[in-house]
């Protein structure tokens, strides 16, 4: 699977480095074990019963046949991260992991075509494992050990990418849907809710025939298998949800800028009075006041309830510098600051609060980022 490039920094998965191939990070996840201790003690099993004698070493073919699997998935990920190459898209690391694995990209600027070639690139190298393994397995003798690892492995790629070219996310072939969307409507993020939609379709799809399949046939559902059947389930409707809301954020941005979401501001020299600083907010209800240093630029912001705990008496001679809270170093933007621009921009200021400013320099508001985060997600009422 293919891992797009998420709008924030992504959290490093923790594992196992495997070193680099063609210069690019692989990383063996913890949850990696998890799957091959579970192929070791299902399958080890059947290996003993198909080769009566062989003892305790059906759980090294056993083994065998799980990092037999893992090659190839790393030859399927390998094959999304040499074609994006091809693209000049840059690859952040290849994450073997519980699922199988995916191919984690930086930033890049992708097309319809280019994103489904990077997609369909990993099936199209199992079909081709699949293929070289059922040439090999002419020349090899039925009933050996080869001769049973091959076969599983032959079937293992076939089911790879099968699977993975279903239309929906977060499988490869979610991209073909994506991409025929992208190319009809010229947005991406439509294509990308849609093959999300494909996703979470699929995964419906999975439980009635896993379920409802059997009882048609006048029998009951195997209990292993719906298991199965579930945490697959999970993780494909996990990964189709994230992909939607992903591209929801993204349709979203355009319609955010610092000068929309701000809370309307006045600038203030610092030094200046209690009394001086009560009567402008008494003038201006529900404004803001930043208080500016001798070059302008913003420094903190008026605390109303510290303003007003000063004691009239003292409000004449206390400088309003003594109820304001700080502002973190440069937390100031431009108005017309937008869209991805705007949020980058913000990740890189420290704070939660930024004074907003025109063009010549002067304050106009002050942005919550809260208020950004509401407006970027969804949810709750963007305001102060």
């Amino acid at each position: 699977m293919t891992s797009s490039p998420p709008p924030a920094k992504a959290e490093a998965s923790p594992g196992l480095s495997l070193g680099r191939i063609a210069g690019i990070p692989v990383v063996l996840a913890w949850s990696w074990f998890v799957i091959t201790a579970f192929i070791v003690l299902v399958f080890g099993p059947r290996v003993a019963n198909a080769f009566p004698g062989i003892g305790a070493g059906a759980y090294s073919v056993a083994l065998g046949y799980a990092l037999l699997l893992a090659a190839s998935v790393l030859l399927h990920e390998l094959a999304h991260a040499l074609t994006a190459r091809a693209f000049g898209w840059p690859t952040t690391r290849i994450v073997l992991n519980l699922w199988g694995g995916h191919t984690q990209f930086a930033s890049f600027n992708a097309s319809p075509g280019r994103s489904l070639l990077v997609a369909l690139a990993g099936p199209a190298a199992n079909f081709v494992l699949a293929a070289l393994g059922w040439g090999i397995l002419q020349a090899m003798t039925p009933g050996s050990v080869a001769y049973l690892l091959t076969t599983i492995l032959i079937w293992a790629n076939l089911l790879v990418a099968v699977f993975n070219v279903l239309p929906g996310l977060p499988l490869d072939g979610g991209r073909l849907v994506e991409s025929a969307v992208w190319k009809a409507t010229g947005s991406q993020e439509k294509g990308t809710v849609a093959a999300g939609w494909g996703g979470r379709i699929l995964v419906v799809l999975l439980l009635v025939v896993v379920v409802g399949l059997p009882l048609l046939q006048g029998r009951w559902p195997d209990l292993t298998v719906i298991i199965i059947a579930v945490v697959m389930g999970a993780f494909l409707w996990m990964g189709a949800t994230a992909a939607i809301e992903n591209a929801r954020m993204r349709l979203r941005l355009p319609a955010i800028s610092a000068g929309r979401l701000q809370q309307r501001a006045l600038g203030l020299p610092a030094g200046t009075t209690v009394l001086a600083a009560r009567r402008l907010l008494r003038e201006n209800p529900g404004a803001a006041v930043v208080l500016t240093g001798a070059t302008g630029v913003p420094e903190a912001v008026v605390d109303e309830a510290a303003l007003l705990a000063v004691p009239e008496e003292a409000a004449g001679t206390t400088a309003v510098n003594a109820a304001a809270r700080r502002l973190a170093t440069g937390a100031y933007v431009p108005e017309w600051a937008e869209g991805q621009e705007l949020v980058q921009f913000l990740a890189r200021l420290e704070g939660n609060e930024y004074a907003v400013l025109d063009r010549q320099g002067a304050v106009t508001g002050l942005l919550h980022q809260r208020t950004v985060v509401q407006a970027i997600t969804g949810k709750g009422t963007p305001g102060t």
